[in-house]
């Protein structure tokens, strides 16, 4: 360095204050530095947010051969010592290997936050009919197996900065787990909401939980459950659907927020009813699982759900074509060729499964789209809710190790 240049730092005063930055990093110690984990923020972040957690099925409690509550704990051998908190409402994403493929499928948590302290977490899943993996867990799973799962994920849930004081929960069939997870929630003081469940089924045998969420509500006045039967009348429930009518009947005065999960045609039926109503935007909130949605049945549809595609995908730096039909998702193709994609929401939303579309034309359902405008602009999509309308090429970020 010229004397000038000393000249003008000396003037500045940086010279004496390099001069001491020195002099502290000499004085240093020179021992390892420490893990990362062992920092308190690191560690409590790393808890809270495993990039996957190593669990065994502790209990099967069957309703019906078409339905199973599962019950995981920790599995310590596997390197998992407790179970990640979660919010009421969020859901995980199970990791099933069918014949050498890897799929992954969300399912909401019934448990309670609070049940994650006593060492649990409980799924209840029901049989999809063509589903693969709800078939191979209820015919194939057995207490003692070693499972693999998410961190908690999902934002179907209370937060009081968004959401009215109430809740009115509207379920369908399977969609009641993460509404027993709330009410559970409520009823051991880990949620301030209050919640009005509105529950549909075709009969009351048919509404799973029905009576344990009955008991809560007696023992906590923040809680209302409301059976609602399309197929039979019986005492103290609603008979038909769930309507905009039947809504405002069982709703407060003032604000409330609607939260929904159920299957696709309930979605169809209560949106518009939910319309009527009136409410502002940011208070419905829909639980989806975008791979079930039929594309033929929207407007819009311009395909012809008949054809076959080639897919051409290239996912860590390997480009292999394989066959996609029309009414199936490019992400459940991918799975059904063993290229292991990356998933996790399976609706549109989390964006695990971001992808490049690099050529060919492609149909995303409105009510899944949750692409933001860059990612339209850039031609970005979401496979999991991304249907064929002709031959494509896409590029596809590798599974996160």
């Amino acid at each position: 360095m010229s004397k000038s240049s000393i000249k003008k730092l000396a003037r500045t005063g940086l010279v004496g204050v390099i001069t001491k930055r020195l002099s502290k990093v000499g004085k240093a110690s020179d021992a390892p530095a420490k893990d990362l984990l062992d920092y308190y923020p690191n560690k409590l972040a790393a808890a809270l947010h495993p990039k996957a957690q190593q669990v065994i099925i502790k209990e099967i409690k069957e309703f019906s051969p078409d339905m199973k509550s599962i019950y995981f704990a920790p599995n310590p051998a596997k390197g998992t010592d407790s179970l990640a908190w979660f919010s009421a409402g969020q859901y995980l994403s199970i990791s099933v290997d069918i014949e050498g493929k890897t799929f992954k499928r969300p399912y909401s948590i019934a448990s309670s936050p609070a049940d994650t302290l006593n060492g649990f977490y409980m799924l209840t899943i029901k049989r999809v009919g063509g589903g693969i993996v709800s078939q191979y867990i209820l015919d194939n799973w057995k207490e003692g197996m070693e499972v693999t799962v998410s961190a908690p994920l999902g934002d179907f849930s209370y937060e009081r900065l968004r959401d009215a004081n109430t809740v009115i929960g509207i379920a369908g069939g399977s969609g009641i787990t993460p509404f027993r997870s709330l009410a559970k929630a409520i009823s051991e003081g880990d949620e301030p909401c209050s919640l009005v469940l509105l529950y549909g089924s075709r009969t009351l045998k048919d509404a799973v939980f029905s009576d344990e969420i009955e008991e809560m509500s007696k023992k906590c006045g923040k809680i209302k459950l409301v059976n609602v039967l399309s197929d039979e009348k019986a005492e103290g429930c609603e008979s038909g659907f769930i309507t905009a009518g039947l809504i405002k009947k069982y709703a407060p005065e003032g604000d409330y927020s609607i939260f929904m999960c159920g299957p696709q045609a309930m979605y169809n039926f209560a949106d518009k009813e939910i319309e009527k109503l009136g409410i502002r935007r940011k208070f419905v909130r829909h639980e989806l699982f975008g791979e079930y949605f039929h594309p033929e049945r929207n407007e819009d549809y311009t395909g012809n759900i008949e054809d076959r595609f080639n897919l051409t995908v290239t996912i860590a730096g390997k480009t292999t074509t394989i066959p996609c039909d029309a009414n199936t998702t490019l992400l459940r193709a991918m799975e059904a060729a063993g290229l292991n994609p990356p998933s996790d929401c399976r609706s549109g939303r989390c964006g695990w499964c971001h992808s490049q579309l690099l050529s060919g034309k492609v149909y995303i359902p409105a009510s899944v789209d949750g692409r933001r405008l860059a990612d339209k602009e850039f031609g970005y999509i979401h496979p999991c809710c991304t249907f064929p309308l002709s031959d494509l090429a896409i590029d596809v970020p590798p599974m996160p190790q």
